[in-house]
């Protein structure tokens, strides 16, 4: 049975994930835990399977927290008290589906072995049902959203600039537009209210779905433009002009920010040259895509900082977590001393073309055997996820979404990538057919 995609359990809500399957992973669950906090976003699924996991939980005899309606990374956060965390959430994913990442005291997801350990109990129905007078407690923790922002503000210091935050009407509403006011900024929202029908836009926070934000930085003349996706575990930007910066060049601006000479980057294999090239004297190590990939190599290597190009940004001095409330604070720390658009033009530029194709998920595995075979001989190849084939001037990557059904295709050269992506499409197409 698999259950963990790359980025937890996600899906169609009521179809593929259900209220027995988050049943049974409670139960799975509780049976080595005993507490749990848990909390969700604001999708419209999001209470229904939340009560299901508690119920699980507690027939274990696992005691539960409800901390409510936050994101991610405040739940994550207040793990830190209790032998596990549960967050309701389907992250970027559109409005229909819902889903369920699991996570340690230390901020880390359950990496790929508890996962897996899930997973088994579930199949086997290996659970433990305790007697009446055992079964788990449940209470309430009110000070989670407070308890994230005091610790984000211990380690920023502020500015009074203007900036606006469109929370896309995810979590990231609850707790965004006050940290950032008390940091001293003036803040204009967009998007703020809480709706899990997310009806102003797509919850992922990439240029094509921020189109009013990067019309709103011009109109009230802002200093630095911030998106969350629906449970603000990513965090995007745009700068005073209006121009979106891409996950790449995030990257890079963090890391040259957090890091000294000789510091351990992790990325996955998807990531721009523009992270290398701006990190001479760094190691880059490059990882599966999926966040909890991510953050389980940068323990492992003790790494510095750590990320992917799609918002997930992971400062290991205050959890493995990706915190995209902590990075727009951090944001704030560094464009006060220079602007976002002069950060971005010190970087070095290479175009990069990413495209989607629809593949049916029981195709995927004989389609990318198949699409390796014709790849094999364009330069040299890494399976680390997917198949990337680094060709001197350029790369590209062909792998399959952990999260949907869909193959991905990134090509990046310093020139002629345009033919490249075209090339490597075209036989992509051709092995899905």
């Amino acid at each position: 049975m698999k259950l963990f995609g790359s980025s937890g359990i996600r899906g169609l809500a009521n179809v593929e994930v259900t209220v027995d399957m988050a049943l049974k992973l409670g139960m799975a669950l509780g049976r080595s835990k005993k507490t749990a906090v848990i909390g969700r976003d604001p999708r419209v699924a999001g209470e229904m399977i939340e009560h299901a996991i508690i119920s699980g939980l507690m027939s274990a005899g696992c005691d539960v927290v409800r901390v409510g309606l936050v994101t991610t990374p405040t739940l994550a956060y207040a793990t830190r008290n209790y032998d596990c965390g549960v967050m309701v959430t389907a992250s970027h994913n559109p409005a229909q589906d819902v889903g369920i990442k699991l996570w340690n005291p230390d901020g880390m997801a359950f990496d790929s072995i508890q996962q897996e350990e899930i997973e088994s109990t579930i199949e086997n129905e290996d659970f433990v049902n305790v007697a009446w007078n055992k079964i788990g407690e449940l209470s309430s923790y009110e000070n989670a959203v407070r308890d994230h922002i005091d610790m984000i503000c211990s380690h920023s210091t502020g500015a009074p600039i203007k900036v606006i935050v469109d929370c896309g009407g995810g979590a990231g509403g609850t707790i965004t537009p006050f940290l950032l006011r008390e940091m001293g900024c003036e803040v204009i929202t967009l998007n703020s209210q809480l709706d899990g029908h997310f009806p102003a836009r797509n919850p992922e926070p990439k240029d094509s779905n921020l189109g009013i934000l990067k019309k709103a930085m011009t109109a009230f003349e802002a200093d630095l433009g911030i998106a969350h996706d629906g449970d603000a575990d990513r965090m995007m930007a745009v700068d005073e002009r209006g121009v979106f910066v891409s996950g790449d060049e995030m990257l890079a601006i963090f890391a040259r920010y957090e890091c000294k000479d000789n510091s351990k980057v992790v990325v996955p294999v998807d990531t721009s040259m523009i992270v290398d090239d701006a990190l001479p004297s760094s190691t880059i190590i490059h990882t599966r895509v999926g966040d909890v990939y991510v953050a389980e190599e940068m323990k492992k290597q003790k790494a510095d900082f750590g990320g992917e190009p799609s918002g997930s940004w992971i400062f290991p001095r205050i959890s493995y977590c990706p915190d995209g409330i902590y990075a727009a604070a951090l944001l704030v720390d560094i464009v006060k001393e220079k602007k976002l658009s002069a950060l971005r033009e010190e970087l070095p530029q290479y175009p990069t073309l990413r495209t989607t194709l629809a593949c049916d998920n029981p195709r995927k595995d004989g389609v990318m055997k198949v699409i390796s075979s014709k790849l094999g001989a364009m330069g040299e190849v890494s399976s680390i996820d997917g198949i990337r084939i680094d060709m001197g001037d350029g790369w590209v990557l062909v792998r399959p979404s952990g999260t949907e059904a869909k193959i991905r295709i990134t090509a990046e050269a310093r020139k002629n990538v345009e033919e490249l992506h075209a090339k490597v499409e075209s036989i992509v197409k051709e092995c899905i057919q």
